[in-house]
Formats: structure tokens, sequence, C-alpha cells
């Protein structure tokens, strides 16, 4: 049996569409980006406590690794949020289609529920809290953050790679979507 030349350069023509993508973007969806990514860094960064704040406490102190995760989190939850954005100013006559099965928007909100476990404090989250108790929330919740936060890393970036790729592979014009 010949091996299956599509699988070997999949990849490859994912990362070039998802280029071909990002460079077509229009100053609305870069400044969508920008504002969803701040947002994101906002809805994460005071609950968890990155960021100082008189509200939230934080028992455990936040581990160096934090910082970076949150912050390239943020970014690729703000692209990914913008590849939602329509570029183009439509009249009140397009329709959106919405495909309720969308996988990427689903490994999206994943990483962004997984972000928020990694960089939270472990005996503040009343998740673990409740099920492990404190000892059990340091001892064996705690560990494994750093797991999940690369988890929320790959997925996010998968999710916002697979958004890309469909913008150039699958794309569809406005005046497809108005007959709709």
């Amino acid at each position: 049996m010949l091996p299956d030349r599509s699988t070997s350069t999949e990849p490859r023509r994912t990362l070039e569409a998802s280029v071909l993508a990002l460079r077509s973007w229009t100053v609305r969806q870069h400044l969508a980006a920008v504002g969803f990514s701040v947002g994101f860094a906002l809805l994460i960064g005071i609950p968890t406590v990155l960021i100082p704040n008189p509200v939230f406490g934080r028992e455990v102190p936040v581990v160096a690794w934090n910082y970076p995760v949150w912050i390239a989190t943020s970014i690729l939850a703000g692209m990914l949020a913008a590849t939602y954005v329509r570029p183009f100013r439509g009249g009140g006559d397009v329709k959106e289609v919405v495909d309720p099965s969308d996988a990427p928007s689903r490994f999206g909100m994943a990483g962004g529920v997984l972000a928020w476990f990694a960089v939270g404090c472990p005996v503040c989250n009343k998740i673990a809290l409740l099920a492990l108790g404190y000892s059990g929330a340091l001892t064996w919740f705690a560990p494994v953050q750093p797991y999940l936060a690369a988890t929320a890393l790959v997925t996010t970036a998968g999710a916002l790679l697979m958004r890309l790729r469909g913008q150039v592979l699958c794309a569809t014009k406005p005046s497809v979507l108005a007959s709709v």
C-alpha cells in the first residue's frame, strides 16, 4: 500500500494557510484581536491575582511560569476570538451561518478554562479544595498545573490554527452567504 501523501504535508499546509489568513486580516480584525487579548488577560489575571488587586487574594505565591503562560494564552485567545470577526462590513441582508458543532470554538473555550486552572492559586480553587482538601491541593493539584498550562496552550493554539486554516481553505464569499 502506498503512503498517503496528504497526511505528511498536512501540518505544512495548515501553517501556510494560517500565515496567509493572518496576512489577509483587516485592521478591524487586528484591533479585535488586541481588544479580546486585553479582555481575556484581565478576565484571567484579576481573579488569579496575577494582576494584584484588592478584591481577590492568593495564599500561594505566583510561580515564575504563570506570567508567560497567562500572556501567551491571552494572545492566542484574543487572536482566536478575532477569527470570528467578519473582515468586511456586510449589509443587513448578509446572514451569518453558524455551525453548532464548531470544534475550534470548543477547543478554544477548553483552553481558556485550562489556563485559568493552570495559573490560579491551587488552594484558592474551590473545586480542587473541595475535591482534594488543602494539603491535597498542594500535593496533587499544584504539580499538575504546569501540564494544564501546556495543554491549555496547545489546545488554544490548535484551535487558532484550525480557524485560520479554515479562513483560507474553506473561504466563502459574502455573496454566497447572502443567498443562504
